[in-house]
């Protein structure tokens, strides 16, 4: 029980920080090409990840976990990052909460068929009616829908999906941030070539709202975040902990009230609460 305590409270930790990459995503393709995003903040978390790597001298991953590695970055570290930047180009990062409510459901079926872990039927319910309740709630918000934007976060959702589950089934036995590090590490070769033919021209015309962007999905969401996130899925379990993820939006609501003093409607306050009682039945029912 304390092993599950332990999985949710890192899985919450790695969800509150996830929550502002989108919008900080939103901010920096305004100025960087999408491409260049994604393997320049993959490029600087794995020269991070690699530091952590040679000062704690982690033992190298088996030959059998290289092909796992391969999809968590594939998934997590080029898939995710690459399809939700290009998608933000022509959808708003409000409207990508409509699929980052079925996150939970991607990765539950993906720790079911990599990780072989078996949740309840109830549990399934629980988590078809969070995914519907966040969906449901984005709609309501007045979005603009766009089938190429629409389409590529349908399959970011699918890459992200597969490589939560991947690394949380490695987690097991890897550990969690050796995961992410490992899987960062495997990709750096290409991350910094590719970096390198799409730099931009030059970076004095770059605003700082960008090069913030740029530094959060580099630092907290590529590396810190993955560090709490694969902890707390080999903990909690891949299906269970996996459904903390529907409450992201609403922590984007929390940052958005905040920081920049955007008004929290009753509603928002009424669908947070219903989400939560969805994201405890089916933490119930996980097992």
């Amino acid at each position: 029980m304390e092993r599950m305590t332990a999985g949710w409270v890192n899985g919450l930790i790695g969800v509150v920080i996830f929550s502002g990459s989108l919008p900080a995503t939103r901010v920096a393709v305004a100025q960087f090409d999408p491409v260049f995003l994604t393997v320049a903040r993959a490029a600087i978390a794995g020269v991070l990840a690699l530091c952590l790597l040679i000062v704690f001298r982690e033992k190298r991953p088996a030959g059998r976990d290289i092909i796992s590695l391969a999809v968590v970055a594939l998934g997590v570290v080029a898939g995710f990052p690459l399809l939700t930047a290009l998608a933000l180009q022509h959808v708003t990062s409000a409207h990508s909460i409509v699929f980052v409510g079925l996150l939970p459901l991607a990765t539950a079926t993906f720790g079911v068929i990599r990780g072989g872990e078996r949740p309840k039927p109830a549990f399934w319910l629980f988590s078809i009616l969070g995914s519907a309740l966040v969906a449901g709630f984005a709609l309501t918000q007045g979005l603009t829908a766009s089938p190429v934007g629409d389409l590529l976060m349908l399959a970011a959702i699918v890459a992200c999906g597969l490589g939560y589950a991947e690394g949380g089934r490695l987690s097991r036995t890897l550990g969690g941030w050796q995961v992410i590090s490992w899987a960062l590490v495997l990709s750096l070769p290409i991350m910094i070539a590719v970096a390198f033919v799409y730099r931009p021209e030059s970076f004095a015309g770059i605003g700082t709202p960008a090069l913030i962007g740029l530094a959060y999905v580099s630092l907290f969401s590529m590396l810190i975040c993955f560090i709490f996130w694969y902890r707390g899925l080999s903990q909690g379990g891949i299906a269970a902990v996996g459904q903390l993820q529907l409450l992201q939006p609403f922590f984007g609501l929390a940052l958005a009230a905040t920081l920049l003093h955007e008004p929290v409607t009753w509603a928002m306050l009424a669908v947070t609460v219903a989400v939560i009682f969805c994201v405890m039945g089916a933490r119930r029912f996980a097992r």
